[in-house]
């Protein structure tokens, strides 16, 4: 890690069919193995099958269960003297943003037998309804930091 100063934030092409970079941000972290046109198509999917199961704008209810997941607080461990402490922090808009895209994917990707597009498409789905696992886990999370705010004056 880094110590002498922050690394430099590289642009982000916006994608090709809605011009907007969070989409494309999400399609990078959705793409495996450098397959970015099969996470795209996969995405684009998602969003026509989002948009038959809501009647509205698939692209308003994307950026809506992005809003809806994305935490405020997190907890990092913290060392000090012996005792380890988790510490609540609060999170910058490009981490929260960044957190929530990961968690949406990552409990579309444990729906099983499911195919992929269909799981991303609930999951986007259950977030903007304010249901589903990527909530619960925000939830988690800010219940996590309330409870060690006692360790709040460890954070520097």
């Amino acid at each position: 890690m880094a110590r002498r100063h922050r690394s430099v934030k590289r642009e982000t092409i916006p994608d090709p069919k809605f011009q907007s970079t969070e989409i494309s941000h999400f399609v990078n972290q959705l793409m495996r193995d450098g397959k970015k046109s099969v996470a795209q198509k996969v995405f684009y999917t998602a969003l026509d099958q989002v948009e038959e199961k809501t009647s509205g704008n698939a692209l308003e209810v994307f950026e809506n269960a992005i809003e809806n997941v994305r935490p405020q607080l997190e907890v990092k461990s913290r060392r000090v003297v012996g005792a380890t402490y988790q510490v609540p922090m609060e999170l910058s808009a490009a981490r929260s943003r960044s957190l929530a895209m990961r968690w949406i994917i990552q409990y579309a990707k444990a729906r099983k037998g499911v195919p992929m597009a269909k799981a991303l498409s609930i999951e986007i789905v259950d977030a903007y309804n304010n249901t589903g696992a990527s909530v619960k886990k925000r939830d988690d999370t800010h219940k996590m930091a309330q409870a060690n705010r006692a360790f709040a004056h460890y954070r520097w």
